[in-house]
């Protein structure tokens, strides 16, 4: 064998033995998954960043490799010590969204719904929000958006004034109904503000 030959053989014996000792081992991205240690690192490395629910971490520890087994297991385990406890991250879940960020019931059902929450958790972790509570909300974020309104006009052509007024309603009662407000609410909370920000609001219909 000539001494290009012997080098060639030689490198490919080394990159054969890298590969086999990571093989073994497993790191939850191979077809061979990963080990029940290894998949409760990920999930405590999740958890740690935010609450999660179950089947988020089991959308993770899939997309890693882990076999559905290795998933079962390891979830199961965390369950049992408390690590994951879906009805507490949807009650977490529902508070934080509905006061930081002014989502309305609607949305947060929706948002629960795709996190994997099912439906007996999600529906009492809304229960903490009542009409009153979100009421509330729609009304300070109504508020907010007017304070960076300029003045709707009062003089000239009513008709401009009720196209300018109906512009502004739209938008705002939009708002609300992408944060998850009901359109009876959204338009109820709209108008009650509007009347207080000076508009003209009889002709608004009730509804």
């Amino acid at each position: 064998m000539d001494e290009s030959n012997r080098g060639d053989n030689r490198v490919s014996t080394r990159r054969g033995n890298s590969r086999g000792p990571r093989a073994e081992r497993g790191t939850g991205t191979e077809p061979g998954g990963g080990t029940e240690a290894q998949a409760k690192d990920v999930c405590l490395r999740l958890l740690t960043d935010r609450a999660r629910s179950r089947a988020e971490l089991a959308a993770k520890l899939e997309q890693k490799g882990f076999t559905p087994e290795v998933a079962e297991r390891t979830l199961d385990r965390l369950t049992e010590v408390g690590l994951i406890d879906d009805a507490d991250f949807a009650a977490q879940w529902a508070r934080s969204r509905h006061l930081y960020s002014g989502r309305g019931k609607r949305a947060i059902a929706l948002e629960l719904r795709r996190k994997g929450v099912d439906a007996d958790d999600a529906e009492a972790a809304l229960e903490q929000i009542d009409s009153d509570d979100e009421r509330e909300r729609a009304v300070e974020l109504v508020r907010k958006k007017l304070r960076t309104q300029p003045p709707l006009s009062t003089e000239g052509d009513r008709r401009e004034q009720a196209l300018e007024r109906d512009k502004v309603v739209r938008r705002l009662v939009g708002m609300l109904a992408r944060r998850g407000y009901a359109q009876g609410m959204a338009f109820d909370v709209v108008r009650q503000e509007l009347a207080a920000f000076g508009a003209e609001t009889e002709d608004l219909p009730v509804d």
